[in-house]
């Protein structure tokens, strides 16, 4: 499915927020935030990873608290998602350029999340394609309001200029794009962490990029399907990688080895969840009930683990 472009660039606004006066247009490189580049950790020969904090948005640390990639390849650049902000999104433009004066050919959402899309305003001048998977402009449309407010409320005046910008080249299956020399294998999944999870497979290193369809130290989050994350890790499970960059975790894991503590986590959360229902309880009891046995095991365990139970308890109650 194409959507219509608004400018010669590609790059998508969404119209009704604007009209409304709820999204600022304030074009990166206004000066209005600091340009000191985020960290980059080279894990192979052409590929750096900026390894966020186990963190909550925050003025400490501009929105970036996912993991973002910078691939090079012989004539060009790609982006992996862009923080969650204008401001977290130029210090990684910062850092690509201290990096390489290749041109930016993609920047590539792996999701509809703000940690991972809202500083994809930082690269517009650059000129590039965004890309996603097809399903993620509804889903980020749906929830652009919220996710703007939540950035001006937990940043301030550090979300200046944040604004939401949609891909202009969907990924329906699977599509190969080219940095020069350096082939990038995107795939479109089944509804699993969100319903338009996108990883990104680097031939050349054998390094795949899995966005948030794998949290390592970093509790996982469950915005789709629960039974849909664990049929899709059986799968992804058994396709070899040299290594694979988590949404949130170290920089460079082992693959499959690295997935299997997430795998441990969903398991236990169906198979309590499945219990409660079993015993009759409400949906209520379900964050006292689910998954306790982690609690130690995992960052932000307690942000994000009553609203896992909630997630679950939901689908699971249809089966």
């Amino acid at each position: 499915m194409a959507l219509p472009r608004l400018d010669r660039r590609g790059l998508l606004v969404l119209g009704t927020l604007i009209a409304a006066g709820r999204v600022p247009l304030a074009r990166a490189g206004n000066g209005n935030y600091r340009d000191d580049r985020l960290p980059l950790e080279a894990i192979a020969e052409g590929v750096h990873v900026f390894r966020a904090p186990y963190e909550l948005i925050a003025p400490s640390n501009d929105g970036a608290i996912a993991n973002m990639t910078l691939i090079v390849g012989d004539e060009a650049a790609a982006i992996i998602d862009t923080g969650n902000s204008l401001l977290a999104g130029a210090r990684m433009r910062a850092a690509m350029r201290a990096v390489t004066d290749k041109p930016l050919r993609y920047v590539i959402n792996t999701h509809m999340h703000p940690d991972h899309t809202l500083g994809n305003a930082a690269f517009a001048g650059d000129a590039p394609r965004f890309v996603a998977h097809h399903k993620m402009p509804r889903a980020l449309s749906l929830r652009a309001e919220t996710y703007l407010a939540q950035a001006e409320r937990m940043l301030g005046a550090q979300a200046e200029g944040t604004r939401i910008v949609l891909p202009d080249l969907l990924v329906e299956d699977r599509l190969t794009l080219d940095l020069g020399g350096r082939p990038l294998e995107l795939r479109a999944h089944p509804t699993a962490h969100t319903d338009n999870d996108l990883t990104v497979f680097d031939v050349v290193s054998g390094t795949w990029v899995m966005g948030d369809l794998l949290f390592v130290g970093h509790i996982p989050t469950l915005d789709g399907s629960l039974l849909g994350w664990l049929a899709l890790l059986d799968q992804l499970t058994g396709t070899p990688a040299a290594r694979a960059v988590p949404g949130h975790g170290p920089s460079s894991v082992a693959w499959p080895q690295a997935s299997a503590p997430e795998r441990r986590y969903l398991d236990v959360l169906r198979s309590d969840i499945r219990q409660l229902l079993a015993e009759g309880g409400a949906m209520s009891e379900a964050p006292a009930h689910a998954v306790v046995s982690e609690r130690g095991d995992w960052v932000l365990f307690d942000e994000f683990n009553a609203r896992n139970a909630i997630a679950a308890y939901h689908e699971l109650e249809w089966e």
